[in-house]
């Protein structure tokens, strides 16, 4: 009997749980307007994806701020403040986890300066402005696209996302 069935039959186990790690996880349809959300959201997930491991963020310049009930713990980039490349998020945010931070959701932040419009990414528009420590009055956008939302995928905060009694950056 050939060994060659079974080799095929373990290839294509392998390659269906493969696959299965790669789907975001909020890749199930939502309330979303944009149908195209997560076409659009291809380079933010492909961008981010290495900073599942928070030290990698913070050797990139993300700068940890401490733990916001509803949104987790900021990374923050300063050099990505002001930009609406999907690619380039200001913030990542990131909750304890059994092995460490682990990566949640990613954040864009555009500063509320004269003559600055709301901005629109992904088909939704900006919340705020809202007054940020450093940065002052800013609009935000928050994508979650590393943990589920039952609020939405760009909804500014999640209901399970909690700090610990005494939150450290």
């Amino acid at each position: 009997m050939s060994s060659r069935p079974l080799k095929a039959a373990i290839t294509v186990a392998i390659a269906g749980a493969l696959s299965l790690t790669a789907v975001p996880a909020q890749a199930a349809p939502t309330a979303d307007p944009d149908p195209f959300a997560w076409t659009q959201l291809t380079k933010t997930y492909t961008a981010s994806g290495k900073y599942a491991y928070a030290p990698l963020a913070v050797a990139d310049d993300f700068m940890p701020t401490p733990c916001v009930t509803g949104m987790g713990y900021h990374y923050l980039n300063e050099g990505n403040v002001n930009e609406t490349d999907p690619a380039k998020p200001a913030a990542l945010l990131y909750e304890n986890g059994p092995y460490g931070r682990k990566l949640i959701a990613v954040e864009w932040v555009v500063q509320a300066k004269d003559g600055v419009t709301r901005p629109t990414m992904f088909g939704q528009k900006f919340q705020g402005p809202d007054t940020l420590p450093v940065l002052g009055p800013s609009y935000t956008l928050h994508a979650w696209i590393y943990k589920t939302n039952p609020s939405g995928l760009f909804n500014p905060t999640h209901p399970a996302v909690k700090c610990p009694a005494n939150p450290a950056p």
